[in-house]
């Protein structure tokens, strides 16, 4: 493809996923006391959620640096590429502003790269990928090819429920589901990422959380979104049960059934289920 796209591992699609659409990765990073650790380093993401469940110490996360930009970015220049480069949400990571500096390190080559935000995160933000592939893959330019993804982000959705607003809160990216905290009620949060943490609504059980995600899916299949996916952290029964009912819904499996991994996990926390969809006309 003369346009290479580049993203970061903040997506967590299934790796037969990122090489079919042929995505290039940068590393966000995961910090515990004894050091750094590269998030796309870490296979076991099990050990991982169960020391983040016990250690009394949160730890914290950081975007790529400048020279892991340019790593990706010099390579694929000299190669003859230009790229469109698609990554997490400014809204709650660096990780845009540290593409667009690595951008402006490359002299009279960085209008070749053209950064993109994608608002958002995780599968949302593998599916605006996957649809900036697939415009690359139709010999577009990186000008054509960021628009389309821009596009393509537009006629995305996405929701989330978590067990608990706690990691978010000690994260420090609960954004607008602020006003939740100290809730009388032992409430199961439903969010969207519109840049930001967005609260959509409040239900009482785990339960009524899946149903609700079920009938956000089926909203999704009647508005012709059929290009779909199901997200999860150490939840892979309840999972498998959105699965299922997407499948009747939009009579079609899902583009990615995948686990979120560190980063975006050491936010949210185990439990947390995910769903959503754009067209699939985007993907063609």
């Amino acid at each position: 493809m003369p346009v290479a796209i580049v993203t970061d591992t903040c997506h967590y699609l299934p790796a037969e996923v990122v090489a079919r659409a042929g995505l290039h990765e940068v590393s966000l990073y995961v910090h515990w006391p004894e050091g750094a650790q590269r998030e796309g380093d870490i296979s076991d993401y099990g050990a991982y959620y169960r020391r983040l469940g016990s250690d009394p110490v949160l730890p914290t996360t950081s975007q790529p640096s400048i020279g892991d930009f340019l790593a990706v970015y010099e390579p694929l220049l000299e190669d003859g590429h230009e790229i469109v480069s698609i990554h997490l949400s400014g809204g709650i990571s660096g990780t845009v502003h540290a593409a667009e500096q690595a951008r402006d390190q490359l002299g009279e080559r960085a209008s070749r790269v053209v950064i993109v935000d994608s608002e958002t995160a995780c599968g949302g933000e593998g599916l605006v990928a996957v649809a900036a592939a697939a415009a690359a893959r139709r010999g577009a330019d990186a000008t054509a090819v960021a628009e389309h993804a821009r596009r393509a982000r537009a006629g995305l959705k996405t929701w989330f429920a978590v067990d608990t607003l706690e990691y978010l809160r000690r994260g420090g990216r609960i954004g607008g589901a602020q006003a939740w905290l100290g809730s009388a009620l032992k409430i199961k949060p439903i969010l969207t990422l519109e840049r930001e943490i967005t609260p959509v609504e409040r239900v009482r059980t785990a339960r009524r959380a899946l149903e609700r995600l079920m009938q956000l899916l089926e909203e999704r299949a009647h508005e012709g979104a059929d290009a779909w996916m199901v997200q999860h952290i150490r939840a892979a029964e309840t999972a498998d049960a959105l699965v299922k009912r997407g499948t009747e819904l939009f009579g079609a499996p899902p583009i990615s059934v995948s686990e979120i991994g560190p980063v975006i996990g050491t936010h949210v926390g185990p439990g947390m289920l995910a769903v959503g969809g754009l067209p699939s006309s985007f993907l063609a």
